[in-house]
């Protein structure tokens, strides 16, 4: 079995390694809110504030890793605000005794007000921008957003999760191998890949006062462009629908969005619902996420999540959003 753990990463080796590349705290390591990798805030004696991002052992390759960072270059060279590592002599991708890790400067904010309909107009143009420049070349090392083998994999791992009940376990398979088909059977070689984001929540959106920043590329990848906007619609139909007009205005102003990729919100949905579910189940040997997700072993979650993908499948089949007539 591959080693995925942070065994070894220890708090003397991360101050041995930050200051191997000129970094000398003079607080302690504040840890952040990452569970896929370890990542930690501190002040340097320079008395400015930086985050040292340690990437999971044989997560990405380091072809990867450095693809990210280049893709965040190039968006900063496009004036579109986001969060680089820094150069340490040329290098952003750095390894200390076998792992590898990024240092940033650390950079304050609010989260976007989804509700504040400027912000999301706003967060449009920002997309539209990124998008732009996604679509220039595609990744070479970093993967599809999508792979029927990626998937099959997922779902072979949690059929043979041992934390699903054996009672809930027939159940379980019975509704999600269907979902799992219905998302095999779209085309997805019908629709443009661009270079995305690709985990573009709330969460990696800070509101600052010169405006938007993207933070936390590590999920970069290529796909349809509606991935980066379909997590921020929720609520009823019109409040959806809303939304999306108030992204599209703004993403519009620089890259044209393909009205049929509306069609995908769901397969996007029910794909990102089992990749989770198979996140956890892989990750559940990290000591971390027992403890913080321990609601993952209990019996009501499964329950909980047939119900959750019984839904999925109705979704499904439901008409996708539409754009109002003359909606530019």
């Amino acid at each position: 079995m591959s080693d995925f753990s942070f065994q070894g990463v220890t708090p003397d080796l991360i101050l041995d390694a930050v200051e191997s590349v000129g970094f000398y705290p003079v607080s302690g390591l504040l840890p952040l809110n990452s569970y896929e990798n370890r990542v930690y805030q501190f002040l340097a004696d320079d008395q400015k504030r930086y985050v040292v991002k340690f990437y999971r052992p044989q997560r990405w390759s380091d072809e990867q890793i450095l693809e990210e960072h280049q893709f965040t270059a190039e968006l900063a060279n496009a004036e579109i605000p986001v969060v680089c590592p820094l150069a340490i002599a040329g290098e952003t991708a750095l390894q200390w005794q076998g792992f590898r890790f990024a240092v940033f400067p650390s950079i304050g904010g609010r989260a976007l007000e989804p509700e504040q309909l400027e912000q999301l107009e706003d967060l449009g143009r920002h997309l539209g921008r990124l998008h732009l420049t996604g679509s220039a070349r595609p990744f070479t090392f970093r993967p599809q957003l999508y792979t029927r083998a990626g998937l099959d994999e997922a779902v072979n791992e949690l059929l043979a999760c041992e934390l699903l009940p054996d009672s809930l376990r027939e159940a379980f398979r019975a509704i999600l191998l269907p979902v799992v088909a219905r998302v095999h059977a779209v085309n997805w070689d019908a629709y443009t890949h661009v270079r995305l984001h690709g985990d573009c929540h709330i969460g990696n959106l800070l509101w600052r006062p010169e405006g938007l920043t993207l933070v936390d590329f590590d999920d970069c990848r290529q796909g349809p462009a509606v991935q980066d906007l379909w997590m921020m619609l929720s609520g009823d139909r019109l409040q959806q629908q809303i939304q999306l007009e108030t992204l599209l205005e703004g993403y519009e102003e620089f890259m044209e969005f393909d009205p049929r990729e509306l069609h995908l919100i769901e397969p996007l949905r029910a794909l990102r619902i089992i990749h989770y579910m198979a996140w956890l189940a892989r990750r559940w040997e990290d000591p971390a996420f027992p403890h913080n997700f321990s609601w993952f072993a209990e019996p009501r979650y499964w329950e909980q999540q047939i119900l959750a993908l019984k839904e999925q499948l109705s979704a499904l089949d439901e008409p996708p959003l539409r754009l109002q007539p003359g909606f530019n």
